[in-house]
């Protein structure tokens, strides 16, 4: 059985931001939030679905500090605009938890031109956090998650053509945008030392949820759509990991790591290389400006 987090933390007088958070993993994430007092901004690329979720959590916690706002992933304009938005009317932000993802979708582009599941799972979450970073780091102690996946221990940066243009298979894609997840904590982890904001990475476990929507070939439908059931685990099962990370104290000055199973793990080799971490962020943020600067010109 997967582990289940017993943390009896409070989190009143915080905010908490959950990318992804109407459905599956993030829904059940904002769910157990809510119950611990914090105000929870659901950003969802769906309003209409994120307040269908609100309401049904705010049924069962009987919260009142449960906003949606619009947050499509897959469009930098989004991104700013929500950032934008946010610290113009948010005093604070405790936890950043990027749970948002894409999975081995068939070849799409993002609004931006990049490849749907680099561009969602990686560049925006990218972007999101760098344009929060000064709140975050104006409400110390606060935390950076980012929900990955063990994929990532089959994934491998493809610098020459991270955008996959020279050829695109759908988990070949997937599992570098989570490698991609777990570097881009680990040079956050760098980039933040000493300034009172942690960021760790996670693998959530195989989780019945949404996110494997695409898998319909051969014999990943069949794993996702019957085989596979037995193995899976429910998205509240698979929130647990998500909420140690955001919320333990024993995790306060923990930083760079990677979880799983409620548990702190070893990543990949590839997952732990500091040189390959600082040229992922080099190269994502030269392909932001480009791409923000285009759509400015």
């Amino acid at each position: 059985m997967p582990s289940m987090y017993g943390g009896k933390e409070t989190i009143a007088g915080k905010t908490v931001v959950v990318t992804g958070a109407n459905t599956g993993i993030g829904k059940e994430t904002v769910r157990d939030l809510a119950m611990r007092g914090g105000r929870i901004i659901m950003a969802c690329r769906n309003t209409e679905k994120g307040e269908q979720a609100k309401k049904e959590i705010v049924e069962e916690t009987r919260s009142e500090q449960i906003v949606v706002k619009e947050l499509d992933l897959g469009s930098l304009e989004s991104v700013q605009k929500f950032a934008k938005e946010f610290n113009e009317t948010e005093s604070r932000l405790d936890i950043l938890i990027n749970n948002a993802g894409v999975m081995a979708c068939p070849k799409a582009l993002t609004k931006d031109g990049l490849e749907m599941q680099i561009g969602t799972n990686h560049f925006g979450h990218f972007l999101l956090t760098n344009l929060l970073l000064d709140k975050l780091k104006a409400s110390v102690p606060s935390r950076i998650v980012i929900v990955s996946s063990l994929a990532h221990t089959y994934g491998k940066i493809n610098f020459e053509d991270l955008n996959s243009e020279k050829s695109y298979g759908e988990f070949v894609a997937y599992n570098q945008s989570k490698l991609a997840n777990v570097l881009h904590a680990l040079e956050l982890s760098t980039r933040l030392k000493g300034t009172g904001v942690t960021a760790n990475s996670l693998h959530p476990g195989v989780v019945d949820t949404e996110l494997a929507r695409h898998a319909n070939q051969g014999f990943l439908k069949l794993f996702f759509s019957g085989i596979g059931k037995p193995f899976f685990i429910t998205p509240l099962q698979g929130a647990q990991t998500t909420l140690r990370v955001a919320l333990d104290r024993h995790l306060d000055n923990v930083s760079g790591k990677y979880f799983a199973d409620c548990k702190e793990k070893e990543a990949s080799s590839r997952a732990q290389s500091v040189v390959d971490a600082k040229r992922l962020w080099d190269m994502t943020e030269e392909i932001i400006q480009e791409k923000l600067g285009s759509a400015n010109s």
